[in-house]
């Protein structure tokens, strides 16, 4: 599993950034355009309520664990990759070797 979950981290921050760029390619760099397109009709706004909800209930698991990594480097890349790739990072920095 080790190994499925670095392959899952490295696609979920591919992935998301090909979007990205494509976004910002079109409609610039401006962050309002980016957040008023994640909410722009009601398909979009589910996913981005539910990958909110998901990141916060992450974050909260995370801190809330006395073994393991420190959860701060996965805030960051939740934040700025996304959870897609911070999850199975996380996952991949939690299990061991069997």
């Amino acid at each position: 599993m080790r190994h499925l979950y670095l392959v899952l981290a490295i696609a979920g921050a591919v992935v998301p950034y090909i979007f990205f760029l494509q976004f910002f390619a079109q409609e610039g760099m401006a962050l309002s355009g980016f957040v008023g397109g994640l909410f722009a009709n009601g398909a979009a706004g589910g996913f981005a309520a539910d990958v909110l909800i998901s990141s916060a209930v992450f974050w909260l698991y995370m801190f809330s664990r006395s073994d393991g990594p420190s959860p701060w480097p996965f805030v960051v890349v939740n934040l700025l990759i996304g959870l897609s790739c911070a999850l199975p990072a996380y996952l991949w920095a939690t299990s061991r070797e069997r």
